[in-house]
């Protein structure tokens, strides 16, 4: 009878190398993706009067950036054009990714759709959300008679 050395590790890094073998075709840069889809990153922030969003998009032109408010929805839509192949075929690394995104937002019943502001700055999307005006409550006298 052999002895058999047992690896508890050689299954699981048998299982990476699987896992990375099936991502491979999806990895930007590859030739089998032709354009690769991407999540810019977002901040929001609550003030007493308003919302503030940030996107980061660097690489992306304002006029390719889509901005909808619709039944108490934003959507943030755009696409960060890719390179000339000729430019990117020196090179050894490829992390940027291209192609186009699409983010949802549920905005809260308090945000005024009509106020919406949006500007572009050093790769920064920035959206003023202002919100409604609050509706007080109406103190009503009673009147007695006397």
């Amino acid at each position: 009878m052999t002895m058999t050395r047992y690896e508890p590790w050689s299954l699981l890094n048998q299982l990476q190398r699987e896992l990375e073998r099936s991502f491979e075709g999806a990895r930007p840069g590859t030739d089998t993706a032709a354009t690769a889809e991407w999540t810019p990153a977002v901040d929001i922030k609550e003030e007493p009067d308003r919302y503030i969003l940030w996107a980061d998009l660097p690489g992306v032109s304002s006029d390719s950036i889509d901005i909808m408010m619709e039944n108490g929805i934003l959507t943030l839509k755009g696409e960060r054009q890719t390179e000339a192949t000729v430019r990117r075929e020196g090179l050894k690394r490829v992390e940027r990714v291209y192609g186009s995104f699409h983010r949802r937002f549920s905005l809260p019943d308090t945000a005024d759709a009509e106020g919406i502001t949006a500007r572009c700055k050093n790769g920064v999307l920035e959206i003023y959300i202002p919100k409604k005006a609050a509706i007080q409550p109406k103190k009503i006298n009673v009147v007695g008679e006397s």
